[in-house]
């Protein structure tokens, strides 16, 4: 049945005139062709088979070829970073390791750190902790003194928001990240935390060996940080914290840091010093203002590398310098703490032994003055900017900054002596100065001829002298626009210099010869 409805449609299919040739089924052959081409059939077949299994085998050992490649360059790289190792690493593993049915190659960091395996209810996770006593010295800042900081001290450099609270509520964190890119596949491996104490300042870094380890590390700081009032990080507001709350809600656990106070000290350090130096990264920092020059410490761009590698051959030697990395950072934080906030509190601060000494860093504190509205503080720091000495770029924006203060105390006469002294020589705000000058003798003094002389003082300078034209003789700094603008301010003036003197000549009445001759044209009466 099936037989004859397939040949019912291959005679309709060849009856179709409008069918497409290429669509029409070819019949089998019968008889004694059928046989033969039967086997051309699983000929053909089998040679298509034949050849794929040729190709396939090709295209394994183009792979195998290529697997060598990458083994022998992983090879050249794990040679090369070894080599930089201050020594050939050793085998944790203690001879009798091999026989213990529950020791695992992830418990090998407790063999170079002091520290122990913590279990909580998520799992287990290694904590290590440091101390720095409170005799020893970190560069230029003391240890001990910490303790004796105001309660009061962080209220100023974070606008009143973080409350007054003992400096052994302050917690300083800083994490160890698997990269810098964010987003959910960046995990935090190491996370310290630091704290002041009577005995010094302590360190207790959170570490987790595998990426199973997370839930427990993250249950473990949350009620560590249960212990204070205050967070405080450089940089933290825009990476640690979000990074680990990301990952808290990833393990379906509630972040711990809501109920804290969150200082980051980034924003007040470039406030200090962005000014004076370059860079104002925590490394910099620690060298250009502590004195803190860091030998054999690991480049922060291999830090992600080496938690890597770890994974991978399990040697925990390698961390090593990323645990004293982390912990140096910390205390770089705490230590500038006690520096920064102490400047935002009292920025008139004069003593020798003061570290803000320099007049950039006065430059600073002023203009965080000046946003905050305290002209007066911030023009006593301007003024003491000046007499410290700045470069020439700073030291006309601090004139600048000082001559308006004084104008909107009142200040008149000081301000229109910094406007002189600016307008005296070549900088930037040389026309602005000129301008305010202007302004100064047309409405304040109510002298149009002093702000006129002063206005073709300007053009002079720019090139354009009276009577020229702007297409004629163009500004050497001053745009088109500007000088159109100083154009118009001099024919105002001009005008009302003439109106000012018709007006003087009006009030003093005719002249004698005008008089006389009026007398003389009278007609006399008969």
């Amino acid at each position: 049945m099936i037989r004859d409805r397939l040949r019912g449609c291959k005679e309709k299919t060849h009856k179709t005139a409008d069918f497409p040739r290429f669509f029409c089924i070819v019949p089998e052959p019968r008889g004694p062709d059928a046989l033969k081409h039967l086997y051309q059939k699983l000929f053909y077949t089998a040679r298509a088979i034949l050849q794929a299994a040729a190709a396939n085998n090709r295209r394994m050992s183009e792979l195998q070829e290529q697997l060598q490649i990458l083994r022998a360059r992983m090879a050249r790289i794990d040679s090369k970073y070894r080599s930089l190792s201050p020594g050939p690493s050793p085998d944790p593993r203690s001879p009798g390791d091999a026989e213990l049915p529950g020791r695992t190659a992830q418990r090998y960091i407790e063999e170079w750190l002091t520290g122990a395996e913590i279990e909580t209810s998520f799992g287990r996770h290694f904590e290590t902790e440091k101390l720095y006593e409170r005799h020893r010295r970190h560069g230029s800042a003391d240890i001990g003194d910490m303790q004796d900081l105001p309660h009061d001290l962080l209220d100023a450099v974070s606008g009143g928001t973080v409350p007054a609270a003992s400096p052994t509520e302050w917690a300083f964190l800083d994490t160890e990240t698997t990269g810098l890119a964010g987003g959910t596949g960046t995990c935090a491996f190491l996370v310290g935390v630091g704290r002041i104490t009577a005995e010094g300042f302590r360190v207790r870094q959170f570490f987790m060996r595998d990426y199973a380890e997370e839930a427990s590390l993250l249950d473990s700081l949350t009620r560590h940080l249960a212990e204070f009032r205050v967070l405080i990080t450089y940089n933290g507001r825009t990476f640690d914290q979000p990074l680990l709350e990301t990952r808290y809600r990833m393990n379906r656990a509630r972040p711990p840091f809501g109920r804290m106070e969150h200082l980051d000290l980034l924003h007040g350090a470039r406030r200090l010093w962005k000014l004076r130096f370059e860079s104002c990264r925590l490394v910099d920092l620690e060298q250009q203002i502590l004195g803190v020059d860091r030998d054999g410490d690991v480049p922060g761009a291999l830090i992600p590398y080496l938690y890597f590698e770890y994974l991978r051959t399990r040697r925990a030697a390698r961390l090593l310098p990323v645990f004293q990395h982390n912990a140096t950072d910390i205390l770089t934080l705490a230590c500038l703490t006690a520096i920064v906030p102490q400047a935002f509190r009292d920025p008139q601060q004069s003593c020798p032994e003061s570290p803000l000494r320099h007049g950039a860093e006065l430059v600073g504190l002023g203009r965080w003055l000046l946003q905050a509205g305290e002209l007066e503080r911030a023009r006593t720091l301007f003024r003491r900017a000046v007499d410290a000495g700045l470069s020439d770029d700073l030291l006309f924006r601090t004139l600048w900054d000082v001559a308006a203060i004084e104008r909107k105390l009142d200040q008149d006469e000081t301000a229109l002596a910094v406007w002189s002294d600016l307008a005296s020589g070549r900088n930037p705000y040389r026309f602005r100065a000129l301008e305010q000058i202007a302004k100064h003798w047309e409405h304040r003094a109510k002298d149009p001829a002093k702000a006129l002389e002063t206005v073709r003082e300007a053009l002079a300078l720019a090139g354009a002298s009276p009577g020229v034209s702007i297409g004629e003789a163009r500004p050497a700094e001053l745009s088109k626009e500007d000088a159109a603008a100083w154009r118009r301010r001099e024919a105002r003036l001009m005008s009302r210099v003439r109106n000012r003197t018709a007006g003087k000549r009006t009030l003093r009445g005719p002249s004698r010869s005008t008089s006389r001759s009026a007398s003389q044209n009278k007609p006399r009466l008969l």
